[in-house]
């Protein structure tokens, strides 16, 4: 309802805008009246018809409206005009004055209810370029992007090539459904090209993807259909490079739209075209040498010192031959071994022999010894080369056929070049030409070269392969990607900044940029894997100059090749025959396939196993020795295929040993290093794709490339850059140049160094006393910086302190410091070994109530994870403190007294016998003949009445006690026997 409300309102303001128009005319026409009556009458040259908008039912006027009002009166009246949907057909238009279609004439067309844009020279009316910086500010206020806009170029328009968003913009209102359709030609992935519709309501339809893929050096086609009403046909592009060589634009011709409305008038032929009948709705181009102007209905010759290329709307004056503007060939071998020497101008041929210094053509038909036979063919009766028939093998001379046993290795191997082999051909492809008939590589005996065309060419060398097979020894196995390999030597000489390119696809408008070469290039070799049968199709193109030049001083910049090999093509030939596995049968003499795994025993020619953890070796498969051992931590898959980790990894680190389960890791993690900016201030990132152990040797880890193909890439680590964008106000994500970064783990292991992979500790400095586990990887893939494949280092930290994360290292902000070695810290508690009866200790409680508890904790800082759990807390009985009290204060008084007690006793026993001792001294000093003195009773001075009786003889203690409780007389006085010193007995006292 509203937007039928809005049309409403369009077409009321639409009325007005016509009813004030009249008004006005009328008005003016009148004020001229009333100041001159003799204006002349209006004829068919002072004013055109056109038609008033549609109105609610479809209909309109044909009202004619002077081109200078006022200068004439008796204006035809305004009439009803066709319908709303009328239209003509292709090649008429209408003619407003009768209100119905006639024919163009010679040297015009039309499209009917089509718009034809073909013709750049500048910017079409209806069109609208502009151009924003990275943050989507318009370059009106930044000047860094004021010149980032699509330039016309006569036959096309270019787009820019820096990082700055250039949009090409065009409106058109459809009264009817229709369609665009365009030409592109997008030869560089660097540069990020889209096309989108946008209608009324800002609405991009849907249905296709609004990113155009790369054309890989050839011209392109695009169609979209469009519906009813106003749509907004948008172009699109960013540049995008990571180094400092520049993105070749995209380029965007022959526009053309249909379903619009009627056409009043048929459009000239643009120079360099014609066309000779009524009615056309296209124009011819015109032959090479030919030209023509605008509007023309033939094309002119060029004077014979000009030249000009096909559709050309000039000549060229012709330049003096030199020795670059000619190239040699052979013809086929005759019958006597020997070929022609033939010299052909370079075509379209621009020099003239007739100036001054030119060079003439030299003589063709001197003869020279044929080069010979390519591996795997033979030479015939007639001097050719065929192949040679299945089961035989030949190395250019006579085929053999190969003994029992054996099997021949098929491929193809060109090393000598007499004629261009037949699953090859040669083209010239161009910005703006595509020239099938043109020979752009030549046989030249021991190379194939390109000889001298426009610097803008691209001289492309296509070789087509009908399919791939393993041999029949080697079990196909979805594990090992290696399928085939192709292999060529080449070399370039340039003057300036050439480009050598190597593509591999499904076709030749498919195929995608394996690898390309800038400038002069010594004499090297280029090995490239293939990985499924849908790559059949192999290119090689050089082009001379990638700016747009036509100069001939580009001229001497060649490519050249030396041999081109390819493995395990179906329908090959053999150069040579390996040993195969035969039947188990005693006369069985056909080679069978052995099971993956197995190597060919060389006595017996039987298939066996290969030991537990070791892998088939694909490239010499014989004797056991071809079983390759896997690295250190791993294990081979139940096919014998390739290696492993079971994402469980152990070591002895002292007296103890660590284990370590990385299971618990999720198969596939993706993490962004930090930003980084493109000289133009585009932010990009790149992403990381990991899956540290995969599963059994399946390879988890993706990364993407949804611009300019659909291409993934699967391994254990890949990186793609990520570029970051704002369209309409939705954020997407681009994600482009998907690398492999680890195609077979290597080991696992806390060393650094393992197979010349290294993993520099500095890199990431800990000083924690648990080891890193280092996994090592390698990828087969070889580029032109890293000849021999990257390799990837992961090292796993334990860190309990938080959420796992993943990081390069700070020196190395992309995680390579050359580009070859990748180098990744992943930290997270579950690279912490499992935990052990070392990992915690006991603490005792005190003894309450008669109940001790023993509690199990974890030492600190814990550096464990999962593994052995603490034990549950132990309750044991116990006795109590108060008790011990008790019995030790009772044990210490009784020990006391008996001590105080015993001290007594002594201390009397002391003062006894001082006494008596000192009587008897008395007593030994009389002389002979004396009798003692008797024996008083009478207590000394000093003396205590109570002493106890102290005996001489030895007594127990309980004897003593006795004598001292019975011996004392009844007069309170003590009786002590005593020793005379005439050893008299006893006299008791």
């Amino acid at each position: 309802m509203e937007q039928k409300k809005k049309g409403r309102v369009s077409q009321s303001r639409v009325c007005l805008w016509v009813t004030r128009f009249f008004i006005m005319a009328g008005v003016i026409v009148s004020e001229v009246a009333g100041q001159d009556r003799q204006l002349p009458v209006c004829t068919e040259s002072d004013y055109h018809y056109q038609y008033t908008e549609c109105d609610s039912v479809g209909s309109r006027w044909r009202v004619a409206v002077p081109h200078t009002p006022g200068i004439c009166t008796g204006l035809p009246d305004p009439v009803r005009g066709t319908e709303c949907s009328f239209s003509c057909k292709a090649g008429q238009f209408l003619e407003m004055k009768t209100q119905s279609c006639k024919e163009c004439v010679e040297g015009t067309y039309s499209l009917g209810t089509g718009v034809r844009i073909d013709q750049w020279d500048t910017l079409p009316p209806g069109f609208s370029n502009t151009a924003s910086d990275p943050n989507g500010e318009y370059a009106d206020d930044m000047a860094n992007c004021s010149n980032s806009i699509w330039q016309p170029q006569g036959d096309y328009i270019a787009s820019n090539t820096d990082e700055c968003t250039a949009t090409l913009m065009y409106a058109v209102n459809l009264k009817q459904s229709g369609s665009i359709s365009f030409s592109y030609f997008h030869p560089d992935s660097s540069i990020f090209f889209e096309f989108f519709v946008q209608n009324d309501q800002c609405q991009s339809t849907a249905g296709q993807s609004r990113w155009m893929k790369s054309t890989d050096n050839e011209w392109a086609s695009h169609y979209l259909q469009l519906g009813r009403g106003n749509n907004v046909l948008y172009w699109r592009t960013t540049g995008f490079s990571m180094d400092t060589s520049e993105p070749k634009p995209v380029l965007v011709k022959n526009v053309i739209i249909t379903g619009v409305a009627y056409t009043s008038e048929c459009f000239s032929c643009r120079p360099g075209t014609y066309t000779s009948k009524r009615g056309s709705s296209v124009c011819s181009p015109c032959p090479k040498n030919t030209y023509s102007n605008k509007g023309a209905t033939v094309c002119q010759q060029c004077d014979q010192d000009k030249y000009s290329d096909t559709g050309s709307g000039a000549c060229q004056q012709r330049s003096p031959c030199t020795q670059q503007d000619y190239f040699y060939t052979h013809t086929p071998c005759d019958a006597s071994g020997q070929t022609q020497l033939m010299y052909k101008w370079i075509e379209p041929k621009i020099c003239s022999e007739d100036l001054k210094g030119a060079v003439k053509l030299p003589a063709s038909g001197a003869k020279i010894a044929c080069p010979p036979c390519n591996p795997g063919f033979f030479k015939t009766n007639s001097s050719s080369c065929e192949p040679c028939p299945y089961g035989s093998y030949s190395n250019g001379t006579e085929c053999r056929k190969c003994p029992a046993g054996t099997e021949p290795v098929l491929g193809f191997e060109y090393k000598w070049w007499n004629q261009m082999p037949a699953n090859m051909r040669s083209l010239v492809s161009g910005e703006h030409r595509d020239f099938e008939e043109q020979v752009a590589w030549e046989a030249a005996g021991e190379y194939i070269y390109t000889p001298a065309m426009s610097a803008n060419d691209y001289m492309m060398l296509v070789l087509t392969v009908s399919g791939f097979r393993l041999p029949q020894h080697v079990a196909t196995d979805s594990e090992n990607t290696e399928l085939a390999r192709v292999t060529f030597v080449f070399e370039t000489k340039c003057t300036t900044d050439c480009q050598f390119y190597f593509l591999a696809g499904a076709n030749e408008r498919s195929n995608t940029l394996v690898e390309q070469w800038s400038r002069s290039k010594e004499k090297q070799s280029y090995s490239y894997i293939v990985n499924s049968n849908s790559t059949v199709i192999f290119t090689w193109a050089f082009q001379r100059a990638t700016g747009f030049s036509n100069e001939t001083r580009y001229n001497t910049d060649v490519a050249k090749i030396y041999s081109i090999k390819v493995t395990n093509a179906i329908n090959g030939v053999a150069s040579s025959c390996r040993h195969c596995a035969l039947g188990s049968s005693k006369t069985a003499s056909s080679c069978v396939p052995c099971p993956s795994g197995h190597y060919i025993e060389k006595d017996s020619s039987a298939c066996r196993q290969c030991p537990p953890d070791t892998f088939l070796s694909r490239e010499h498969p014989y004797g056991e020795e071809a079983c390759v051992p896997c690295g250190p931590k791993t294990h081979s898959n139940a096919m014998r295929s390739t290696c492993f980790s079971d994402c469980k990894f152990d070591f002895r680190d002292g007296e103890r040993t660590l284990q370590y389960d990385f299971s618990h890791l999720p198969n596939r993690t993706t993490f962004n290093s930090g930003p980084s900016f493109t000289p133009k201030g585009l932010q990009y990132f790149h992403q990381f794709s990991v899956s540290l152990c995969g599963n059994e040797g399946k390879k988890l880890a993706s990364c993407v490339d949804n611009v300019t193909s659909t291409r993934t890439v699967s391994s254990y680590a890949c990186q793609s850059t990520i570029v970051p964008s704002d369209l309409r106000g939705v954020k997407t994500v681009v994600s482009s140049q998907p690398i492999s970064l680890a195609d077979r783990l290597v080991g696992v292991t806390t060393e650094a160094v393992l197979e010349n992979i290294t993993s520099p500790a500095d890199l990431f400095p800990t000083k924690s006393r648990i080891p890193d586990v280092i996994f090592f990887y390698r990828s087969s893939e070889a580029t032109q910086s890293c000849k021999k494949g990257r390799a990837t280092t992961i090292r796993m930290r334990c860190d309990t302190g938080g959420s796992a994360r993943l990081s390069v290292p700070s020196k190395c902000q992309e995680g390579t410091c050359d580009g070859c070695a990748f180098h990744f810290l992943w930290e997270t508690e579950d690279a912490c070994p499992l935990c052990s009866e070392n990992d915690y200790h006991q603490i005792m409680s005190a003894c309450i109530q008669g109940i001790q508890k023993m509690t199990y904790v974890w030492r600190e800082p814990r550096l464990c994870t999962r593994g052995a759990a603490l034990p549950e807390q132990a309750v044991n009985a116990c006795k109590t403190l108060d008790f011990w009290l008790k019995l030790g204060l009772s044990t210490g008084i009784i020990a006391a007294l008996l001590l105080v007690m015993v001290s007594c006793y002594f201390w009397k026993k002391t003062q006894k016998l001082e006494y008596k001792y000192s009587k008897l001294v008395m007593n030994s000093s009389l002389k002979d003949c004396e009798l003692p003195a008797a024996d008083s009773c009478a207590i000394m001075e000093g003396e205590d009445g109570e002493d106890d009786l102290i005996l001489l003889t030895k007594k127990s203690i309980f004897g003593k006690i006795k004598s001292f409780s019975t011996k004392r007389t009844s007069d309170g006085f003590d009786c002590v026997p005593l020793k005379s010193s005439s050893e008299h007995n006893d006299v008791e006292l």
